[in-house]
């Protein structure tokens, strides 16, 4: 077997090397012949890769990986949240997870509004009690395991036992966070005694223990999700939900399950590609984008030329629209079967002008609000391959920043709330104004927009990749795909490319520092776009690509954050 060797060094030298180092140049991708985990945590990472080395499958690394994170990642990974996930069995079987948060039983379509029926202020739907919705976390983990996996569940959750009994090493960017975060922090006793052991927040290189979520881990490895739903935690959940105002009862946690969906997969110029469908949203309107970018030689303009930009942007803004307007949990929102068809994106082209921009109140005019765009990176994804073919793309999120920063048992509990409909046409945290199909229903899912997608070609895994980022998620995952496949980059230039996003409304092309040259804006403005430059929007994508012809697997964590590659 080759040994892992920098992109580099494979381009400049005839024979194979070993590396020094996993994605030891900050330009390279990490190359392996075998298998690759990329995650946004090192530790998390090299659990996966260890997995694999012991035999493990795909989806027996993600569950070890998705514990992990929730040791090392407690403001995005979790087990108090939720999330999709994709899986390519090495038959080429495609299966997708839903394990996305449910609201409580107790939840009603007004709970966030006041007397005049505006939103209420201090946003309940995002601080406290009231904004956690049923966490999905474990039961999906369970259900992977129960339909995929190899190796036994205590085994998978062992290491981050390990790492939340032990601890890890505080690194920079988390050290940042919990600086700069500590007003909110404070909010919550539970929240400054998990991440504020000493009473100060820890400093670069110290040691992050969490032995009460060490017990907590502990208790699911021995007694499996029954534990969570109807035990120990369950108690102590919905015990702290009725002191404190909360809704999750023991009768929504027995409640609980996650699901097995329809996958979204429709052709993109010779590739297949497999997504999350609702009540993730990424899938469809990734699906629509792109099918609308088909009826155009896209790759006869240049990269973020005036001209690319517009077709795609004017793409993004019927997608949206489209998605904003009729998007839900299938469960309780009734969608169209044709939405589903690769027809409906294609038709949605129709209507775009190649010389100006179509105003987003002239499409789907219900929809009328001007919200301000906010974003958000307090979501993780990861994504694997397997030396037995398989494959995983899973992303998962408690929404803000450590969720509501309410804790139980050592857990920090989501806020996902906030991302139902609070009220039609009012925008929510990431500024989408969405609509009745994802108004909130006691135990219904809110609408998403994480998008873990894996694409094929001639019946290969060739790309596996996710990220963070709120509602450009789906912007992200889309033009890392268009700029490999219509530009001809390699997964990881494309995941270091420069990106815009588009949502409908508001009404703006977002663009990262320096995205776009003067002269390009000032074309895009004559069309009539606004635009404005935009940083910390864009996600942070973990990708992998697969080389059928050399047999090479290249991983890549988004330069955006601190993640890690690492494969064999």
């Amino acid at each position: 077997m080759r040994h892992r060797i920098l992109l580099t060094a494979v381009l400049c030298l005839a024979s194979v090397a070993p590396a020094a180092g996993q994605q030891a140049r900050w330009w390279s991708p990490v190359v392996a012949d075998s298998a690759m985990v990329v995650s946004a945590k090192t530790e998390a990472t090299r659990v996966g890769v260890d997995i694999l080395r012991r035999g493990g499958n795909a989806v027996d690394a993600a569950i070890a990986v998705h514990f992990a994170l929730a040791v090392t990642l407690p403001y995005a990974g979790n087990i108090g949240g939720g999330g999709f996930m994709v899986v390519r069995e090495a038959d080429g079987e495609v299966h997708t997870y839903d394990y996305r948060e449910r609201a409580p039983l107790a939840a009603t379509e007004d709970m966030y509004l006041d007397a005049e029926g505006n939103p209420a202020e201090g946003r309940p739907s995002w601080y406290g009690w009231k904004a956690v919705g049923t966490p999905g976390s474990v039961a999906g983990m369970a259900l992977a395991h129960e339909r995929h996996g190899s190796l036994s569940w205590d085994e998978l959750i062992a290491p981050a036992i390990r790492l939340a009994e032990e601890g890890f090493l505080v690194d920079a960017y988390f050290a940042d966070l919990l600086l700069g975060d500590s007003e909110d922090i404070h909010r919550s006793p539970g929240a400054a005694a998990i991440l504020y052991p000493g009473g100060d927040p820890p400093a670069v290189g110290d040691t992050l223990r969490q032995p009460a979520l060490g017990r907590t881990l502990r208790l699911i490895a021995d007694q499996g999700p029954a534990a969570f739903y109807e035990g120990e935690i369950a108690d102590s959940i919905a015990g702290a939900m009725a002191v404190n105002g909360g809704l999750i009862t023991k009768a929504d946690l027995a409640a609980y399950e996650a699901k097995e969906r329809p996958p979204v997969t429709f052709e993109y110029r010779g590739h297949r590609i497999h997504s999350m469908g609702p009540p993730s949203s990424g899938g469809l309107t990734m699906m629509w984008i792109l099918k609308q970018l088909e009826t155009f030689d896209l790759s006869s303009y240049p990269f973020h030329s005036a001209a690319s930009v517009h077709r795609i942007v004017e793409a993004m803004r019927r997608a949206y629209g489209e998605r904003n307007a009729l998007l839900g949990d299938p469960d309780f929102a009734d969608i169209s079967p044709e939405v589903w068809e690769e027809g409906y994106g294609t038709a949605l082209a129709a209507s775009i002008d190649t010389l100006r921009a179509t105003p987003s109140a002239e499409i789907r005019q219900e929809l009328s609000a001007l919200p301000t765009l906010t974003e958000s990176t307090e979501t993780t994804h990861f994504s694997i391959v397997a030396p037995d073919g398989s494959a995983v793309a899973s992303t998962t999120t408690i929404n803000g920043f450590f969720g509501s920063y309410m804790t139980v048992a050592g857990i920090f509990l989501n806020n996902e709330m906030d991302d139902a409909t609070i009220k039609p046409g009012v925008p929510n945290a990431y500024g989408l104004v969405q609509g009745r199909a994802n108004a909130i229903e006691p135990g219904k899912r809110p609408l998403s927009a994480m998008t873990p997608t894996i694409v094929e070609q001639d019946g290969r895994v060739k790309y596996v990749l996710g990220t963070p980022g709120g509602s450009t998620i789906i912007t992200t995952v889309t033009q890392i795909l268009v700029d490999a496949i219509d530009y001809g980059m390699t997964m990881a230039e494309a995941n270091d490319a420069r990106r815009i996003h588009h949502q409908h409304l508001p009404d703006t092309i977002r663009v990262e520092p320096f995205g776009l040259s003067q002269d390009t804006v000032d074309i895009l403005t004559r069309m009539g776009h606004e635009v404005r430059f935009s940083n910390g929007y864009s996600g942070r994508a973990e990708v992998i690509e697969v080389d059928s012809r050399n047999g090479f697997l290249y991983g890549r964590s988004d330069l955006r954050g601190g993640g890690f590659a690492d494969g064999f």
